[in-house]
């Protein structure tokens, strides 16, 4: 972390112009000099070359299921957003901060602790439209075509500032926009004015859903009871992004002239993934059980029969656990995130075989299902069947090339079944996606010198370092 700090300090202090000062800037409207500035695919590029340094650097929360869940739900909104470049990567990091961002590129990511404090769907969804809605209006190149001269190294520092938020482990609230990441700094806020236009943006898309608008201004609301609970100064950068009086009015009145959904209810699929924050982010297996078996008791809601079903499986309660399942109703037992829990507790009862059993049949049902090919090889991986969890890691890494942990898995299954070239090569992508580049080369040189290489082999190992060196060429030069 400290490593961490030093790095994100002096790319900041690179970043930030001597005589800025946070209220110099007055952004001009979007405009066709703003692609003249930064084009979308150099966003693209930068977006991408930021996401191996989150990678490596902040705390991924490893839920298939939750991330697909996020990844659902960002797609829902996307098609009615104005968003031009639609290749997005999403992250879910491991941080119950209430924090989300959206870096230019299409890179979002979520804080495992916004699920835990949103109340519904709409909320969590008016985040997430918000974060949008900067990118589709370029914020971040406006900013740019102000700071021409000084575009590279400002952008670095908005980017540092994100992520010395994302990786913050001890929490701590956050705001509702942290594309405002590197306002922490004040120079680098975003104008009012722009706030204003993700607001007006974000409802669009939310409402284009088929969300309640009035989410929106909930969320506001909230944010703002909790820094009055937390009563304290806030992070710095929430003081140039407040959640003010006014701007909650301004969005309710917006809110009131759009037309509502039907159906405001919550989606069964945000109150169980709620539901597995609440027991990730638990500061006591034992207490957040006693708790939901309280809640069970007084209100036996399919939320709360599936929070109970997931601490008795956190806390080691086996027995429970299987009573719990076997006492759920036939409906909630048949939804796929709860044939995928059911999968886990297998795992956690340490009846491996019967979970890659379930992982199989589910794969029948739902073909291609990322998180339950995820949970299948790792059920391979604990009942011992190394070669088949390798060819299952396999088989993810090609569909997800960018999934880190794939990666990380599959170059620990290869080493069960002593595939020593195939170790290396898998580590050279995770160094590769984690902007790790001098441990990418060095494991390249370590894979050059096994025995019995192919030329093919070789050719292929030269190829990779030489593309490992142009990527960390590229990213000195754009940070």
């Amino acid at each position: 972390m400290l490593q961490l700090r030093h790095i994100l300090i002096c790319m900041l202090l690179w970043a930030l112009p001597p005589t800025a000062q946070a209220n110099d800037y007055n952004l001009p409207q979007l405009n066709d000099s703003t692609s003249a500035t930064i084009s979308l695919q150099e966003e693209y590029r930068l977006g991408r070359s930021w996401s191996r340094i989150l990678r490596g650097q902040a705390p991924m929360l490893q839920d298939p299921i939750s991330y697909q869940y996020l990844e659902d739900l960002i797609w829902r909104l996307l098609p009615n957003s104005q968003v031009q470049d639609r290749r997005v990567s999403m992250f879910l990091l491991d941080n119950r901060g209430i924090n989300a961002f959206a870096v230019p590129g299409g890179v979002i990511g979520v804080n495992g602790g916004l699920i835990l404090t949103t109340e519904s769907e709409g909320e969590l969804a008016s985040v997430l439209a918000h974060e949008l809605a900067h990118l589709s209006q370029r914020h971040y190149a406006q900013r740019l075509e102000e700071e021409r001269k000084n575009r590279p190294m400002m952008l670095a520092g908005m980017l540092a500032g994100i992520l010395l938020a994302a990786a913050d482990t001890e929490g701590g609230m956050a705001v509702i926009s942290s594309t405002m990441g590197a306002s922490a700094y004040q120079q680098l806020a975003f104008s009012r004015r722009n706030e204003q236009e993700a607001d007006r943006a974000g409802m669009q898309t939310l409402v284009a859903s088929g969300f309640d608008p009035e989410a929106m201004p909930s969320m506001f609301a909230r944010l703002q009871r909790s820094y009055r609970f937390y009563g304290q100064k806030p992070p710095e950068f929430l003081l140039t992004h407040p959640v003010t009086e006014s701007r909650i009015a301004d969005s309710m009145n917006r809110a009131h002239q759009l037309p509502k959904p039907r159906n405001n209810d919550s989606s069964l699929e945000f109150q169980l993934v709620k539901a597995r924050m609440t027991v990730h982010f638990n500061e006591s297996s034992r207490k957040i059980l006693e708790q939901y078996q309280a809640a069970h008791k007084k209100n036996p809601s399919m939320a709360n029969q599936y929070g109970l079903l997931l601490s008795a499986i956190a806390d080691g309660q086996h027995q429970l656990a299987e009573s719990t399942w076997q006492s759920l109703p036939e409906s909630l037992k048949r939804h796929p995130y709860v044939q995928m829990t059911r999968i886990e507790q297998l795992q956690s009862a340490g009846q491996h075989q019967q979970a890659v059993a379930l992982a199989d049949q589910l794969l029948q049902l739902y073909p291609g299902n990322r998180p339950v090919r995820m949970l299948r090889a790792n059920a391979l991986h604990r009942a011992g069947q190394h070669q088949q969890a390798a060819s299952a890691y396999r088989s993810l890494a090609r569909d997800y090339p960018e999934d880190a942990e794939v990666l990380y898995q599959l170059s620990e299954t290869l080493g069960l079944i002593d595939d020593k070239l195939g170790v290396h090569e898998a580590r050279i992508e995770y160094f590769l996606l984690t902007a790790q580049f001098d441990l990418a080369l060095r494991q390249i040189e370590y894979a050059k010198r096994e025995k019995g290489l192919t030329g093919s082999d070789r050719a292929r190992l030269e190829q990779r370092e030489r593309e490992a060196k142009a990527l960390r060429e590229e990213m000195k030069q754009q940070f």
